[in-house]
C-alpha cells in the first residue's frame, strides 16, 4: 500500500530529509544575527544572504541540505512576513493622518506600475519587473517572495526571486547613508527626512539604520512610515494571485498548458496570517513580550530564509542577467524616492 501524506512513516522521512538543511539555515541565522551586533546599522538578514551567497560561490551547499535550505528559502520565509504583522499597530499608522497616508499609498502605486513600465522601455522580463517593482515598492526581499509565491507557483522562475532579493540588498543598502546625506543638503528637518526614509529605502531595517543616522527623533516617523508601506503587502499580493488565476486558468483553455490544476489560493495563507497579526497587535491587550519575542523569531525565521535564497545565487548567472535588471533596479529607487520626496514635501 502506498503510505499517504498523513502516513507517520512518511512525515518522519520527510522532516529527516529537512533536518540537515533547515539545521543548516538556523544555525547561519544565529550566526548573521551574531556578525550584526557589532556592527550598528547592519541587518542580520544583509549578512544571511552575504553568508550564503559565499557558501554557494566559494564552497558548495552540501547535497543533504539541499530540501532543507529550499524549504527554508520558502517556508519559513512566508512564516516570517506573517510574524511581520506583530510590528503593525493600525492606530499608529492611522496617526500619520490622510495626506501622509495618500503619499504612502502614491509612493507603492507609482512604484509597481511605474517600474513595470520601466522594465517594458528597458526590455527586462515582464516576471522578473513585477518582482523588483513589488520590492522596491513595498518591502524589500519580503514582498518579493511573497509576489513568487503566487505570480510564479512552480517555481519555474526561481533565478528572477534570487535576482530580485540581490537587487534590494545592493540598491537598498546604498540608500541608508544617501538618505541621510541628501537629506541634510536639501534642509529637510528630522521628521521630514524621517518620513522620505521611510517612504523611499526598500528594507526595514534598511529603514531603521538611515533613521538613525538621521537622527533626532527620525527613526520613529521613518519606522511607521514604512510600516504603512509594508500594510499594503497583503492587498497586493492578493491582487497578483487573483490575476495569476486567470493567466493560468486561460492558458489552460488555450492549449498552452495541459491543466491548470496548480492555482494559487485566492488569499495565501500567510497573507491571511499577517493580517491576522495586524490585527491582534491592533486590538487585543499583548503582554510587551508577545511583540519582542514575535519580532526575534521573525528575525531568526527571515534570516534563516535569507540565507536560503543566497545559496540560490549564483554569481555567473547574476552577472549573466546583463545590465537591465541592474538599470531597472536604478531607476526604480530613484522613482520611488523622487515620488516619496515630492510627497514628504507637500505634506510637510
Amino acid at each position: 500500500m502506498t503510505p499517504t501524506r498523513s502516513d507517520p512513516t512518511t512525515r518522519q522521512e520527510r522532516f529527516r530529509a529537512l533536518l540537515p538543511g533547515l539545521t543548516l539555515c538556523l544555525v547561519a541565522a544565529g550566526t548573521s544575527y551574531g556578525i550584526s551586533l557589532p556592527l550598528p546599522g547592519v541587518s542580520p538578514l544583509i549578512v544571511a544572504i552575504v553568508l550564503g551567497v559565499l557558501l554557494a560561490n566559494v564552497a558548495r551547499v552540501p547535497p543533504r541540505a539541499a530540501v532543507g535550505v529550499d524549504f527554508s528559502a520558502k517556508k519559513l520565509l512566508r512564516a516570517g512576513i506573517l510574524l511581520l504583522g506583530l510590528h503593525l499597530v493600525l492606530a499608529d499608522v492611522l496617526a500619520l493622518g490622510t495626506p501622509t497616508l495618500v503619499v504612502v499609498a502614491c509612493i507603492v502605486g507609482a512604484g509597481l506600475f511605474g517600474t513595470v513600465l520601466l522594465g517594458r522601455l528597458l526590455r527586462v522580463p515582464p516576471g522578473l519587473s513585477l518582482l523588483i517593482a513589488c520590492g522596491f515598492s513595498i518591502c524589500g526581499a519580503a514582498a518579493v517572495a511573497g509576489a513568487a509565491g503566487v505570480t510564479d507557483p512552480d517555481d519555474e522562475a526561481e533565478e528572477d526571486t534570487v535576482t530580485a532579493v540581490a537587487l534590494v540588498v545592493v540598491f537598498g543598502t546604498l540608500m541608508i547613508p544617501l538618505v541621510p546625506l541628501a537629506a541634510r543638503s536639501l534642509g529637510l528637518g528630522p521628521e521630514a527626512a524621517g518620513m522620505w526614509a521611510g517612504g523611499a529605502i526598500h528594507e526595514i531595517a534598511q529603514v531603521v539604520a538611515s533613521g538613525g543616522a538621521i537622527g533626532g527623533g527620525a527613526l520613529a516617523v521613518a519606522v511607521v512610515v514604512k510600516l504603512s508601506r509594508v500594510l499594503l503587502l497583503a492587498p497586493v499580493v492578493a491582487t497578483l494571485s487573483l490575476r495569476q488565476r486567470r493567466l493560468s486558468r486561460g492558458a489552460a483553455e488555450s492549449g498552452q498548458r495541459e491543466s491548470a490544476a496548480k492555482l494559487p489560493p485566492v488569499v495565501p495563507p500567510f497573507v491571511i496570517g499577517f493580517v491576522a497579526m495586524v490585527l491582534l497587535r491592533s486590538f487585543v491587550p499583548l503582554p510587551d513580550v508577545v511583540p519582542t519575542l514575535g519580532g526575534v523569531l521573525q528575525t531568526g525565521l527571515l534570516a534563516a530564509a535569507m540565507f536560503g535564497l543566497g545559496c540560490g545565487v549564483k554569481v555567473r548567472d547574476l552577472a549573466a542577467v546583463g545590465l537591465r535588471p541592474f538599470a531597472l533596479a536604478a531607476l526604480s529607487t530613484a522613482l520611488v524616492a523622487t515620488v516619496a520626496y515630492l510627497g514628504v514635501t507637500l505634506v510637510t
